[in-house]
C-alpha cells in the first residue's frame, strides 16, 4: 500500500478556510470517480500557528501506478487547475506502508 501525503497552505490567509472547505469537497469527490484511489481523508487545520498549514490529505494507492493514473486524472488535474495561483506552498510524503 503506497500512501501519499500532501499539505497545503493558501497565499490569501483572509479566504483560507473558504477555500480549505472548497478544497477538501473537490478532493473527496474523487474518491467514487478514481478507480485506483482506495481511500482518502482530508483534514481541515485548527492550529493557528504561523508556519501551519491549511490542509492536508491522505490517499492510499496500491502502488505508484495507481498514484500516477490518479495525477493524471482529467478529475484531478481539475483540483490542480483550482489550486494555480492561490496557493503559498504545498509539501509531499510518498511512502510505503
Amino acid at each position: 500500500m503506497l500512501r501519499h501525503i500532501v499539505m497545503v497552505k493558501f497565499t490569501d490567509r483572509e479566504k483560507a478556510e473558504d477555500l480549505s472547505r472548497t478544497m477538501k469537497k473537490m478532493l473527496e469527490d474523487l474518491v467514487p470517480v478514481i478507480d485506483d484511489l482506495k481511500s482518502m481523508e482530508v483534514g481541515l487545520n485548527i492550529n493557528t500557528r504561523p508556519s501551519a498549514f491549511d490542509l492536508v490529505l491522505v490517499a492510499d494507492f496500491d502502488d505508484e501506478k495507481g498514484l500516477n493514473v490518479y495525477r493524471e486524472h482529467p478529475a484531478h488535474v481539475k483540483v490542480l487547475d483550482f489550486m494555480k495561483g492561490i496557493v503559498e506552498k504545498t509539501a509531499v510524503v510518498d511512502y510505503y506502508k
